[in-house]
């Protein structure tokens, strides 16, 4: 009984044992052909990289304003008896908006001009007399005096009748009708909002590390989602004096055309300084660049001869890369690849280092540098 026991157990270790090497041998196998396996070629598209000539501009987010823009109100206490504007419609300097109720000041004023008119002619005779020294000077000083008062006494009559009948200050564009026929307005309530359309201020901040650069007369392009596939020219026409001193930003101006109304005060814009000077650069497409937390890279395509030494396989080698500015579908390298290099410009993102590729640039979509989306 024993001896059946113990050769159990040493057949059960010898075949613990062949069963182990077995399946040792082929681990190995597989580790060896694993090291020996080399993955297909990636199917990627090329770009090189090339030197171009940007122009140099500065960016920022602007708000429209007014050249001038007013709320028109009231400055007298009056009943309104004529509405004599349309909302929305545009205006011309000194047209008639609203009167007020002037019947009292109508009365007054003519007997004010009777009064006046009868001290006009007092006075006249009093010049007549004087030489003649039918009336003595002090006589003449007070009749005068009487007509002086009465012209004056017309003249603040008639500016109240002229602060009732409330006209346009300047040409422009109303906005919404603010009361009613009949309505009885107070000192300072609104009427109206009068705005001049064209041209049109734009206002945004720089940093101040850039105010060297900064000069009246400079252009600036202007685009909004108020008018998609648009640009908008117009000119520096003011800087701001004074710097900022809570955000260090400098406040400039710039005066934009505006014939057809489609920008509106109160509106963000966004603002493209262009200056004078010119950037050398080197471009890739955007797309060529594989970004990550530690740094950004691309990959770029190289031929490295086989090991019979044949012929040569295309591999792609990692470069780490410093980006600058982006404009449409470019973007510019500042160091870590040459001019005349080739980059992969699509696909990067399933390569890795020494990978082999095949290079077929007919998938290869267009690159611009003011792509125009296609609608659908």
């Amino acid at each position: 009984m024993k001896k059946t026991v113990i050769f159990s157990i040493i057949g059960l270790v010898v075949l613990i044992g062949v069963l182990g090497g077995v399946k040792g041998l082929q681990i190995n196998r597989m580790i060896a052909q694993g090291k020996q396996f080399v993955p297909p070629p990636e199917t990627v598209t090329s770009a090189v990289v090339q030197s171009a000539t940007w122009p140099s501009v500065l960016t920022a987010v602007g708000s429209l304003e007014a050249v001038q823009g007013v709320m028109v109100t009231a400055e007298l206490t009056a009943k309104v008896v004529k509405i004599a504007f349309e909302p929305g419609s545009a205006v011309k300097a000194g047209d008639l908006l609203v009167q007020q109720d002037t019947t009292s000041e109508a009365a007054q004023l003519r007997s004010a001009e009777a009064s006046m008119e009868l001290a006009r002619l007092n006075f006249e005779r009093a010049k007549e007399l004087l030489p003649q020294k039918v009336i003595t000077p002090s006589n003449y000083d007070t009749v005068e005096a009487e007509f002086k008062k009465a012209a004056a006494q017309v003249d603040a009559i008639r500016a109240t009748i002229a602060k009732k009948t409330i006209r346009a200050p300047f040409a422009g564009r109303l906005g919404l009708r603010l009361i009613n026929l009949g309505q009885t307005l107070n000192d300072g309530d609104t009427i109206v909002s009068l705005q001049a359309m064209d041209p049109i201020f734009v206002n945004f901040q720089l940093p101040q590390q850039e105010l060297a650069k900064i000069r009246k007369g400079l252009a600036v392009k202007l685009t909004s989602d108020a008018l998609p596939g648009e640009t908008v020219q117009g000119s520096i026409t003011a800087v701001n004096p004074q710097v900022d001193s809570a955000t260090r930003n400098i406040r400039v101006q710039a005066t934009i055309a505006n014939t057809r109304e489609h920008l509106r005060p109160g509106m963000f814009v966004n603002v493209t300084l262009v200056l004078p000077e010119v950037q050398k650069v080197l471009t890739i497409p955007s797309t060529a660049v594989l970004y990550a937390p530690y740094s950004d890279s691309v990959f770029i395509v190289e031929s490295k001869p086989t090991d019979s030494g044949s012929s040569s396989a295309t591999v792609v080698r990692q470069q780490f890369v410093r980006l600058g500015e982006k404009r449409g579908d470019y973007i510019t390298v500042l160091s870590g690849i040459e001019e005349g290099q080739t980059v992969v410009s699509t696909g990067a993102f399933k390569l890795r280092n020494g990978q082999a590729v095949v290079v077929d640039n007919t998938l290869s979509p267009e690159f611009k540098l003011a792509p125009e989306p296609q609608e659908g």
